[in-house]
């Protein structure tokens, strides 16, 4: 089997991210190919091969899998990349997810000997928790402007699947709120009439870049922000954008209209300027009894009703630290640790991004918690400076997880538990082993489902400290 040629086969099963292994009828070698279902036929493109290790790309699925008996709903599927499970029960989306996340917390286990004499891995397995909304989830958008062909009709949404410039115009998504697409198609509805142009990713020329929508699932309000380049300056058309936007039928409560510039050759959003064009520039959001302030750029997780399940999770994980000193590391916004603050003596958060920091320190005067304490700094560094001794852990590192230099250090606190939120799986199975061979065994794991009909989901583990 050689690079560039196109063969067909079965997805015999999948490892996490989505990694269908696939058989090819006389040949000894299986090929990964992603975006896959067990049982598929798919014809694909053999793209790397390195090591004896192949992998292909996804041309097309030939013969769906028996386990594909639901209807996608959505006229997008499958060209957009957004979602690859849409034809899949969700019970299926779940089963399918844990037995990913089995296999690979499997193996980590392994690696740092923490298995049964028979062989099998020694913990506790809660399974994968579903969202408690399968459709219209997500919180936040970031649509991009653009074309589906050069010098076609403008379009904004999301990329077509394994395009670079392609935009789809996804004005009936379904993983989102039905505001999202009245808001959606409303702005390009005005850009299409005023005739602006997109800005292009190789000139570098044009005015529209991203559409911001974010829409808080339990208050309703919701905060938009056009995102341009600085090129086309139209404040009284801008005005008048806004105008149309505040007159949509919409069942939640628009708060705030904004226009960001960014002139950043970069394909991503970035802050050069905003302005106000109406009401205000956040929105607030309630978790679990408590209220946040939130920004346009500040994280939060994208499923509202999810992120109860996943931190409610946690701080059962957790169980009593009414004595405790808490740190909670990698905090982000904060939003984890001001829903254990209520049952803690004490929390510390610390988080490298300054303006997070801010935030969560708002958020938790927002929430009267005095026993809260955010400190700004990269976790490696700031934990040689803090003089609290933490007697929990709680770990939500970004995606790539844990700095390896930051590891011993965590460890070195000797604390009893530590809670282990990951977004990435993979990473949490990386730094899994160094724990286990540093007087840390797994108790517990649960998956939290924040993301129906794609292929993530979030993991929460418990760790506690044994002698060595």
């Amino acid at each position: 089997m050689k690079k560039g040629e196109i063969y067909e086969g079965t997805v015999d099963h999948i490892s996490f991210p989505n990694k269908g292994h696939v058989l090819v009828a006389g040949e000894d070698s299986e090929v990964i190919v992603k975006n896959t279902i067990p049982g598929q036929t798919v014809r694909f493109r053999i793209n790397k091969k390195k090591a004896g290790r192949l992998e292909g790309q996804l041309l097309e699925v030939l013969q769906p899998s028996v386990l594909e008996t639901a209807d996608p709903e959505c006229s997008l599927f499958p060209r957009c990349g957004g979602c690859t499970y849409r034809t899949l029960p969700y019970a299926e989306q779940l089963a399918l997810k844990e037995g990913e996340i089995k296999s690979l917390i499997g193996r980590a286990l392994a690696e740092g000997g923490q298995i049964r004499s028979d062989g099998s891995p020694d913990y506790v397995f809660e399974g994968v928790k579903p969202s408690p909304e399968e459709k219209g989830y997500r919180n936040k958008m970031e649509y991009a402007f653009g074309d589906m062909e050069k010098d076609g009709e403008l379009t904004l949404g999301l990329h077509r699947k394994n395009s670079t410039y392609d935009i789809l115009t996804a004005d009936h998504c379904q993983i989102v709120h039905e505001d999202f697409n009245r808001i959606l198609s409303c702005v390009l509805k005005f850009c299409r009439a005023h005739h602006w142009p997109y800005f292009h990713k190789i000139s570098h020329e044009g005015y529209l870049r991203h559409l911001l929508v974010r829409r808080a699932s339990i208050t309703g309000e919701i905060l938009v922000d056009l995102v341009t380049s600085s090129q086309y300056p139209e404040q009284e058309a801008l005005q008048e954008l806004c105008a149309r936007l505040r007159a949509l039928d919409l069942e939640g409560t628009l708060i705030g209209v904004l226009h960001t510039v960014n002139d950043s050759v970069a394909d991503i959003i970035r802050n050069d300027r905003t302005d106000l064009l109406y009401g205000r520039d956040y929105f607030y959001e309630e978790l679990l009894g408590l209220r946040f302030r939130i920004t346009p750029f500040s994280f939060f997780q994208t499923n509202s009703r999810g992120a109860e399940v996943l931190y409610s999770t946690a701080r059962e994980f957790l169980g009593d630290v009414g004595n405790q000193t808490v740190f909670d590391l990698y905090s982000g916004t904060g939003t984890i640790a001001q829903i254990i603050a209520p049952v803690a003596k004490k929390v510390v958060g610390v988080e490298i991004v300054e303006e997070a920091v801010e935030a969560a320190r708002e958020n938790a005067c927002l929430n009267h918690l005095d026993n809260c304490h955010f400190l700004a700094g990269d976790v490696l560094k700031v934990l040689d400076e803090i003089p609290d001794k933490p007697d929990s852990i709680i770990l939500d590192p970004p995606r790539e997880g844990i700095h390896p230099k930051a590891l011993p250090k965590i460890i070195a606190y000797g604390v009893n538990k530590i809670i282990y939120i990951s977004c990435k799986p993979t990473s949490l199975a990386r730094d899994l082993p160094v724990f286990l061979t540093h007087g840390y065994r797994l108790e517990r794991i649960a998956c939290v489902d924040l993301f129906p009909a794609t292929v993530h989901v979030e993991t929460v583990v418990l760790l506690s400290r044994t002698e060595i």
